[in-house]
């Protein structure tokens, strides 16, 4: 099977995500800057997750560049990655409405942790599907980032219940490593 219906899919519900986070996002009572400071919180949060998303949208198009043919691994490894990520508009409002509590940063942290050993587990799928010496298997190499990110996650959830800031740092740490697509990808394509 060719990969157009999963990427179309994929994209089509990173699409949605970003609507309903924004349709959460709550308008300022008020015309004062202390109405806008009022919803800053939420807004902030929503930002952090847009770029989260976008992050993996850009990752995931990479990503399938170097898909040859879609297995049915690959079909429900991506499923994967699609649950956990529906699962962050949820976690965005959660946190937003209560910046800085134990309880809803740690549960921002799984809810961005999550898709993050999902995307990896999406990678070795196609790995395994497409074999050792293929584009993705040469581009990921040690993926020192891939790893480094998910122990940064699972330390800011515990992290949480200590110092939230500290938690949140570390997520906005984590999205600024990633903000340029993953580069090892592009590289191996424009050498081929």
């Amino acid at each position: 099977m060719g990969k157009e219906r999963l990427t179309a899919f994929s994209d089509g519900v990173v699409a949605i995500l970003i609507t309903i986070m924004i349709l959460e996002l709550r308008l300022p009572h008020g015309t004062d800057w202390n109405a806008l400071r009022s919803i800053a919180p939420s807004f902030l949060t929503y930002v952090l997750s847009f770029v989260y998303l976008a992050i993996y949208w850009n990752n995931h198009h990479h990503l399938l560049h170097t898909v040859t043919r879609v297995d049915g691994l690959i079909l429900w490894a991506n499923s994967h990655l699609l649950f956990w990520l529906s699962l962050v508009p949820a976690a965005t409002a959660w946190m937003g409405e209560n910046l800085a509590s134990p309880l809803p940063t740690a549960v921002y942290g799984v809810v961005v942790l999550m898709p993050a050993i999902a995307y990896y587990l999406l990678q070795m799928a196609i790995v395994r599907q497409q074999g050792a010496d293929s584009v993705l298997a040469k581009a990921l190499g040690s993926d020192i980032k891939g790893k480094l990110s998910l122990v940064l996650y699972a330390a800011a959830v515990v992290l949480a219940f200590v110092s939230p800031w500290a938690s949140i740092a570390i997520y906005v740490l984590v999205a600024v490593m990633w903000l340029v697509p993953d580069q090892r990808i592009e590289k191996i394509i424009g050498e081929a």
